[in-house]
């Protein structure tokens, strides 16, 4: 495997753990380590996508990002 492979493993590893961890009940989804684990995962699979220009999944993976930085960003707010 190389570079942009350990990249987009190491993100995609982190969205399904904070995944698990929600359906397993231990965090919520306003927890900031399910916020930080998506939004980092998102962020480093989308690089991944970037560097294997691959449309779909740079549009999914840079939303997913973008979503997960408002929510930590409105995570003090709540």
């Amino acid at each position: 495997m190389g570079l942009t492979d350990w990249i987009g493993f190491i993100g995609v590893s982190q969205i399904l753990l904070a995944y698990f961890l929600n359906v397993t009940g231990k965090v919520t989804t306003k927890n900031l380590i399910f916020i930080l684990l998506n939004l980092i995962g998102a962020a480093m699979a989308c690089i991944a996508s970037i560097l294997l220009i691959y449309w779909p999944f740079i549009i999914l993976e840079g939303v997913w990002t973008l979503v997960s930085l408002y929510s930590l960003l409105n995570l003090k707010k709540t």
